[in-house]
């Protein structure tokens, strides 16, 4: 047993029967603490030694997160985490930083993104076709060129390498979201696991059991209590037996990269010729990296067919573009490609109603950023995860009151 586990042993205090939960990420552990605040008992198991999935922070010096990531204001999952006094310090977006925002256009780099860009940001999603794909319904409101731009800047909030051909409501909600101003984006002080340790907390005082490196093989049976399998989906498919759990995704390239401080480096660089996006994630938080170092994140969408070294090129002449002279400044670097990892994309003529139900039958539930749950990025996982411990509790009282009739 894990010491995270051992904490946490001996505790079973709420209704009869105990919710399962697979996986100790974003959405396993919302749907922990919802579970445990209600009163059930919770066992949550964990692959890896560490709770997190893709919200791990890596270990000092250089603390990144699995791509750039951020905690969008607007979304359900801000409040509840600071009713619960487990938001912590978050950082937002400085004065000083915003003034380097820094937009690559046909070749060189801008300090304003196109207007048409702004101008359709402020349009609301629900007037953008879900049957229709992007660029054709961008094209009639702000051209071609225009259209091009902002589906290549939206590709920050989808990872994907054809931005515009996936569905027009999909991809303006997320354009709504990043594009507002003031800004939605916030981030984590100490990154993404900094959160994930509060909740994990919450969860131990809730009476959770945690048990970290432990792989789940074979789907729990439901006899004592339902379960809630929050993993990836295609984990989620092998564990469930069932082809039928699909979705797309979209494929990266991720690089993580420290230079030598210098000032004047540009806060963001965003392709709008190409999707690709490079963020200096100390200029918010400068505690993510040794001093003297700037932490920089980007993320390179490819093609389902595309090498790594195709996204790697691409984000090597962005940074010849923004950065010159970065490669004697490089300090630490580092290189991965994520694929089917960033949550669901959805194609013309779907919505997120049409991901892989939450409710799987006989007390099977799904959670997760690729499931039938609304909002954007992170909030998908938060929104399924408390709708699978909501219908896991359900089904704990229907079972309670059976036994009562009985």
């Amino acid at each position: 047993m894990s010491a995270l586990s051992a904490r946490a042993a001996g505790t079973n205090r709420g209704p009869t029967g105990r919710i399962t939960v697979v996986g100790g990420g974003f959405a396993g552990l919302t749907a922990a603490i919802t579970a445990a605040e209600s009163g059930a008992a919770v066992t949550l198991y964990e692959a890896h030694g560490a709770l997190g999935g893709r919200a791990r922070t890596a270990a000092a010096p250089y603390r990144t997160n699995e791509g750039p990531h951020a905690l969008y204001s607007g979304g359900p999952h801000w409040a509840w985490l600071k009713q619960r006094g487990l938001l912590g310090p978050v950082a937002s977006v400085r004065l000083a930083e915003a003034v380097r925002f820094r937009f690559h256009r046909q070749g060189t780099l801008h300090r304003t993104p196109p207007l048409s860009l702004l101008r359709l940001a402020r349009k609301r999603p629900e007037l953008a076709p879900a049957d229709a794909d992007f660029t054709t319904w961008a094209t009639e409101h702000i051209g071609t060129q225009g259209a091009r731009a902002t589906a290549h800047y939206i590709a920050v909030a989808l990872f994907h390498h054809d931005p515009g051909s996936l569905s027009a409501r999909f991809v303006q909600e997320r354009l709504h979201r990043a594009a507002a101003l003031p800004p939605e984006a916030h981030y984590p002080v100490g990154g993404w696991g900094a959160l994930i340790e509060r909740m994990a907390s919450r969860a131990w005082d809730l009476g959770v059991r945690i048990e970290t490196d432990a792989r789940v093989a074979e789907l729990p049976g439901t006899t004592e209590g339902p379960v809630v399998v929050a993993t990836s989906l295609d984990a989620a498919r092998r564990l469930l037996g069932d082809t039928g759990l699909t979705w797309p995704s979209g494929r990266s390239v991720l690089l993580d990269l420290a230079l030598a401080a210098r000032r004047g480096d540009p806060f963001v660089v965003s392709d709008l010729d190409t999707p690709g996006w490079l963020e200096r994630f100390t200029g918010n938080d400068p505690g993510l990296a040794p001093p003297g170092e700037h932490l920089y994140q980007g993320h390179f969408p490819i093609a389902p067919d595309a090498s790594k070294a195709t996204g790697i090129g691409h984000a090597e002449r962005l940074l010849d573009a923004g950065f010159p002279g970065w490669r004697a400044r490089t300090t630490w670097r580092r290189e991965s490609v994520a694929t089917g990892r960033t949550g669901a994309v959805d194609p013309p003529g779907t919505t997120w109603r049409d991901r892989p139900a939450i409710a799987r039958g006989q007390g099977v539930y799904l959670a997760g950023d690729q499931v039938a749950a609304p909002g954007i990025l992170s909030e998908v996982a938060f929104n399924s995860g408390m709708e699978a411990a909501s219908l896991a509790l359900k089904d704990l009282r229907l079972a309670r009151l059976s036994d009562q009739r009985t």
